[in-house]
């Protein structure tokens, strides 16, 4: 299956629709002259500029594929994200004013790192911090 992101002129995501790879009337001329709108290919597979295989490890995480040729636009593509033509990547809704865009992945990330003692814990954007979650 393909997967099709329908854009607005501002690269807003308004909807993500399955086509079928078997044919090769359901590309984007296809998406655009049947449906309208600007289509752009986005792969299910591909997060955080990894493309990763349909297996899973002992920790039920799934294996990053083999062929990271693979890797499509950075991340799968969802309403509400933003298609940046220049970066050629969809890019998530920002999650908190502070936090900045890994260019790399093209994924937002806390400016600060989360803590590694192993708890668990929430963004508090007022404080600009981690807090911890009380169990």
């Amino acid at each position: 299956m393909s997967h099709w992101a329908e854009i607005d002129g501002n690269g807003a995501v308004l909807r993500v629709l399955v086509g079928n790879n078997e044919s090769p009337d359901e590309g984007e001329s296809f998406m655009k002259n049947i449906l309208g709108g600007s289509w752009v290919k986005t792969s299910v597979n591909t997060m955080r500029n990894v493309h990763y295989s349909q297996e899973v490890d002992e920790n039920d995480q799934r294996v990053p594929s083999e062929d990271q040729s693979k890797a499509l636009r950075k991340n799968y593509a969802g309403t509400g994200y933003t298609y940046d033509s220049g970066r050629d990547a969809f890019i998530p809704p920002k999650p908190f004013s502070s936090w900045v865009l890994d260019e790399a992945t093209c994924w937002w990330v806390a400016p600060i790192d989360y803590p590694a003692d192993g708890g668990l814990y929430v963004w508090d954007e007022p404080t600009v911090s981690w807090v911890a979650v009380e169990e």
